[in-house]
């Protein structure tokens, strides 16, 4: 009965707001009580993960992310990809994924793309003759594209936890890189397309292409154009490894937006570090507490007991994956992503191995789900913040983000479906 008293009394804490990694370390510390194990195994744990060598690129690129939030490489971004795509009849729609999906994959923040990207974009569409319903529901939706590039941050978080977890199976960060990179481009094609279908009738205006103008967005931009080299090049050249990438990339950012761009003052570094490290820290803190969680639940045989139960009822791996899309869905419009992995992956991850899934091939399955529970109705992260951003009523960024959540939806539904999407570059 003490047990059942003890969970309620959590879930109750959860529900009042109580900081999340203080609920998951109490259930740690209570289900370790519960088995009579000594309670200096959660400090071995967090131990664990401070040992963790990749660990190190976390902090990395989160500062390099958020250096390039605080310049103005979004503004070179759209004015390169416009350059070469926006002379393009529906160009300007492509331009808008293509810059949205670059830069989250650096900042690793869906709200800092809406914020820092959808100043420009909005006005731009719907200058261009963009219907406003479709441009807001295009900057609310792209906002989250990129979670499957590298050095996306949740795949980095992803590959820590897994490679904590005794699964029968490697899941190397570079595999999850690589396996993002397909997907990503799929779900940027697929709404590409459909921006062009849905504004066939309403052609925008059609500006040739400038060679004087790409030439002059190429020279601007040129010292951030390198930035993915480093990560892929670097990494699958075998000239790095994945923290050595980060290291070099946080140096390469600083050294471009402080000393030639000069747009971030040597004052401000400090700032912008303590902000990203912030971000890391509570990062890392939810990140110790849940692997000692995960111990426990291991332990417990929690996976199992839950691989039986759902055996019981679903023998089919196809049946299964819906369901887990459905309930990525959901966890993806009501927890942030970096709090939905910690807490899932542990629970998720080993039942979906004894289905036969792969674990890289699972990371970019739950990524992709929650890149659309941003913006999914009710309670998406994103709606809010465009809601706030560009003073539009909730209800109309519902209307708005719908028939891009449906193309998104049909592209989850092929990533989940056909595996070798993303598990092609990899020997598998």
């Amino acid at each position: 009965m003490i047990p059942y008293i003890s969970a309620l009394i959590l879930i109750l804490l959860a529900i009042l707001g109580t900081p999340l990694f203080v609920v998951i370390l109490a259930v740690a510390m209570l289900g370790f009580h519960y088995q009579g194990v000594h309670l200096s195994v959660i400090a071995i744990e967090i131990y664990r993960i401070a040992d963790t060598p990749v660990l190190l690129a976390l902090p990395l690129f989160t500062f390099a992310g958020y250096l390039l939030g605080e310049s103005r490489t979004s503004q070179r971004l759209v004015r390169l990809t416009r350059a070469f795509l926006g002379w393009m009849p529906g160009g300007l729609a492509i331009v808008a994924f293509v810059a949205c999906a670059f830069f989250t994959a650096f900042t690793g923040a869906s709200g800092v793309t809406i914020v820092a990207l959808g100043a420009l974009l909005y006005p731009a569409l719907t200058e261009a003759g963009y219907r406003d319903k479709f441009s807001i529901g295009l900057v609310t939706s792209s906002g989250s594209l990129g979670l499957l590039l590298p050095p996306s941050l949740p795949l980095i978080l992803y590959g820590i936890i897994a490679q904590q977890m005794d699964i029968g199976a490697n899941v190397a960060i570079s595999d999850l890189f690589l396996a993002g990179i397909l997907p990503a481009l799929l779900m940027v094609l697929m709404l590409s397309l459909w921006s062009l279908w849905e504004n066939r009738r309403n052609p925008t205006p059609f500006n040739s292409f400038s060679a004087k103008e790409a030439a002059a967005a190429l020279r601007e931009a040129i010292w951030e154009i390198p930035l993915p080299v480093f990560v892929l090049g670097g990494i699958y050249g075998g000239f790095f490894a994945i923290s050595e990438a980060a290291a070099v990339t946080a140096m390469y950012v600083i050294v471009v937006e402080v000393f030639i761009y000069k747009e971030i003052k040597l004052s401000q570094l400090p700032s912008i570090m303590r902000e990203s490290m912030v971000m890391v820290g509570g990062i890392l803190l939810i990140l110790g507490v849940a692997l000692a969680s995960t111990n426990f639940l291991i332990d417990a045989e929690v996976p199992m007991h839950l691989f039986n139960l759902i055996q019981a009822h679903v023998t089919n791996k196809i049946v299964f994956l819906i369901l887990l899309n459905i309930l990525l869905l959901i966890l993806g419009a009501i927890l942030d992503i970096f709090s939905a992995l910690v807490i899932m992956i542990p629970i998720i991850l080993p039942v979906a191995v004894n289905y036969g899934i792969d674990p890289v091939h699972l990371g970019i399955i739950f990524l992709a789900n929650m890149q659309i529970g941003y913006f999914t109705p009710p309670v998406g992260m994103n709606l809010f913040i465009a809601s706030y951003r560009f003073n539009k009523s909730i209800t109309e960024l519902y209307q708005a983000a719908i028939p891009f959540m449906i193309v998104l939806l049909i592209a989850v539904l092929i990533i989940t479906y056909w595996p070798a999407l993303s598990l092609v570059f990899l020997q598998r």
